[in-house]
């Protein structure tokens, strides 16, 4: 591989992971304090592959390049994903001594490189194993806690995503720097750098921006039931009690008090099964009365639902997407074609008008 290439590879790889890092902490939709450690964490990340792959001998830039960071990256990122599943860890007055490795480290380094202090070459070679073996026990560790939270299914997903992809880099790692002590060649490194690469921007962005979804779409459904707050629905049409039918009258009753258009993943079957009424007749009585077909119908509700939160300015600081997962809609591509076919507007479209002052 030339040398070219290689460079190409770390160049890419620095400003993917830097660009990430830096637009976690810097963009207001993903600002929290979960990021913020998941944002050092790449950042550090960046910082010692980039290191370790340029001539940095005997310059300040060695100190830093030394197992140092690697003991802060472990903590770093242990942290967010303690964070993400709200564990008990945080609070534990031991928690603290998890950065004890990387003071040590510090101190070790320090005084190797500012006062010439020799050591044998078993120390410095068992530093940087440990700092390896310490971050892959916090990784899988933090695995471990993920799988046993009670968090949503959807965000315990891509949590474990996340985990595997920092895993995969471990063991990448591993692989370059066995290469390098023993055949002196950085082959897999370039390759490596590469990965890094494109899997930083696959999974650390857009993984990241899906789970940062799920936590405003989470957030805001928490805030409605504890404030228990029903959002008012206009039902597609007026129900006349004295001739609906007991089936039509249970309809109206699961959309409005148990709120079944909320559940993306309903179909005509899980709505008919409800009403112990075949699919044939749901479809025949839903049209009948409103002259939609089930989804049809369905969606009215979410819409309804989705131009009351964003018409609320409580939930101005959320994105839309993640207002129209909490209505029921599965993607953003159907939320906004049903929005838009039922009002003739997106819904950021719709939001902005209902902040102007005349409307």
């Amino acid at each position: 591989m030339s040398i070219a290439i290689l460079n190409v590879a770390i160049l890419a790889s620095a400003i993917v992971g830097y660009f990430i890092s830096i637009s976690l902490v810097t963009i207001s939709f993903y600002k929290s304090r979960a990021n913020n450690y998941l944002s050092l964490a790449l950042f550090l990340l960046t910082s010692f592959t980039l290191l370790g792959s340029i001539g940095i001998e005997d310059t300040i830039l060695e100190f830093l390049n030394n197992p140092t960071l690697e003991y802060v990256f472990a903590v770093t990122l242990f942290t967010y994903f303690l964070i993400q599943i709200e564990n008990v860890l945080l609070t534990k007055n031991w928690y603290k001594w998890l950065y004890l490795p990387f003071v040590c480290s510090l101190v070790i380094e320090t005084l190797v490189f500012f006062y010439d202090l020799n050591l044998d070459d078993l120390v410095l070679l068992f530093l940087d194993n440990s700092s390896f073996v310490f971050n892959l026990f916090l990784i899988f560790w933090g695995r471990n806690l993920i799988k046993k939270s009670s968090v949503s299914s959807d965000k315990k997903h891509w949590l474990l995503r996340l985990n595997f992809f920092f895993i995969f880099i471990m063991i990448m790692w591993f692989i370059s720097s066995v290469e390098f002590y023993l055949f002196e060649s950085e082959y897999f490194t370039a390759l490596l750098l590469m990965t890094l690469s494109f899997f930083s921007w696959w999974i650390l962005y857009y993984g990241v921006f899906k789970l940062q979804l799920i936590i405003q779409k989470e957030e805001i459904h928490r805030y409605l039931v504890a404030k228990k707050m029903k959002v008012n629905l206009q039902t597609p049409k007026k129900v006349d009690h004295n001739r609906a039918s007991k089936v039509l009258t249970e309809l109206y009753r699961l959309m409005q008090e148990e709120e079944l258009y909320k559940n993306p993943l309903l179909s005509r079957l899980d709505l008919a099964n409800r009403l112990n009424i075949s699919e044939g007749y749901l479809s025949k009585i839903i049209n009948q009365e409103t002259d939609k077909s089930v989804i049809q119908f369905v969606n009215t509700y979410r819409v309804e639902s989705a131009k009351n939160l964003l018409h609320d300015s409580m939930f101005n600081k959320y994105s839309v997407e993640a207002i129209g997962m909490e209505a029921g809609f599965k993607s953003k591509s159907a939320f906004y074609k049903t929005f838009n076919t039922s009002l003739g507007m997106s819904p950021g479209a719709y939001r902005k008008l209902q902040k102007r002052p005349d409307s």
